[in-house]
């Protein structure tokens, strides 16, 4: 595809530099993380999650927050997108604050079925005369093939298994997941721009995912430790202490169970770092009495995280990679710099005859 029909469609983007996302994580990117990403050249996204009863506030409040700080709408809608775990969520919900507040793009995820996509899709584009983009995440190749030539969406995110937070438990890591469903796009004449998820947090990650095929890239974990995020103290100075994220992280369902979310559909599971809470259920406690314990550190605030707390700390197997908390617009910016002189000192490199 053309490198710059995702500018046209995002114009505030620069067709000149990697796009990089913010992703929707639950509770944590708000407002105030979505348009501060989008107005220093990304696309930022603010999280629904699977309850969207406070939807419409929460865009009301981007909204009143973008005006504070002269972000201008385009073609009549705010520069970001919202993201629906669709399994959890209702549509007519999602289409009453967007009715009130559209908005760029609607980034969907886990339905109960890859059908369901239809007609959510179908209405999302009906009611904002196709203004308002979809994207779909999807964790395989044949996930990735059906979403195509069914929903047909605007922007395919593939998501590999070292991303944080839920995704499908049976994946393969971007390395291979990403050039094949290129691959196999390539083969099926799909043209469909298709971003990278999964294990990226700094330039280097994202110079790797655009050599893959990537038209640009999606991170979560590093947004935790953002100074725009909306997250406990203890969760963040847990992404920040934290390494080897392919040791201190699990990818299970308990961190779910303790949470009191039994939604999901079943294969899919939450990454998290291990703490005691996962420790206790490996060794044969109960569910009850995890639950019971973790309810406890919940009314511990901040000291219900750490090496020996329950509180659940999700992350991605890059975590060790997060060392500092940075403003959401400096995050963009190292990470498009970065991937810039990556590739450049590889061509240069490797480009001599």
């Amino acid at each position: 595809m053309p490198p710059n029909a995702l500018h046209h469609d995002y114009p505030w983007t620069s067709p000149d530099l990697p796009l990089v996302v913010s992703a929707p994580m639950m509770k944590i990117t708000m407002g105030r993380l979505a348009v501060s990403v989008s107005a220093n050249g990304g696309i930022g996204f603010l999280a629904g999650g699977f309850d969207l009863s406070s939807l419409l506030q929460n865009l009301s409040e981007a909204a009143e927050y973008a005006k504070s700080t002269n972000v201008h709408l385009h073609n009549g809608l705010l520069p970001i997108g919202v993201g629906v775990q669709n399994w959890g969520s209702s549509l007519p919900l999602l289409t009453q604050a967007l009715e009130k507040h559209p908005v760029a793009a609607v980034w969907f995820f886990a339905p109960t079925h890859l059908s369901d996509l239809l007609d959510w899709a179908k209405s999302i584009r009906h009611l904002t005369n196709e203004r308002t983009k979809i994207w779909v995440q999807v964790g395989t190749v044949a996930e990735a093939i059906e979403v195509a030539k069914t929903t047909k969406p605007d922007v395919l995110i593939v998501q590999g298994s070292d991303s944080g937070g839920h995704g499908l438990a049976q994946r393969a890591s971007l390395l291979t997941l990403l050039p094949e469903v290129i691959d196999s796009f390539e083969r099926e004449e799909i043209d469909i721009p298709v971003l990278a998820a999964g294990g990226i947090m700094d330039g280097r990650g994202a110079a790797a995912a655009l050599a893959l095929g990537a038209d640009g890239v999606c991170l979560g974990t590093r947004f935790l430790a953002c100074e725009e995020a909306v997250i406990a103290k203890g969760y963040q100075d847990e992404v920040l202490r934290v390494t080897d994220g392919g040791t201190s992280t699990v990818s299970t369902t308990i961190y779910d169970t303790v949470r009191g979310i039994h939604g999901w559909p079943q294969a899919y599971t939450g990454r998290g770092v291990v703490n005691r809470t996962y420790l206790d259920a490996v060794h044969g406690m109960g569910d009850m009495e995890n639950v019971e314990l973790y309810n406890e550190a919940v009314k511990m605030g901040d000291a219900g995280w750490g090496p020996e707390g329950r509180m659940t700390t999700y992350a991605g197997t890059g975590i060790g990679l997060v060392r500092e908390i940075m403003s959401a617009g400096d995050i963009v910016r190292s990470v498009q710099q970065e991937a810039i002189q990556v590739l450049q000192k590889s061509a240069s490199k490797y480009g001599k005859t």
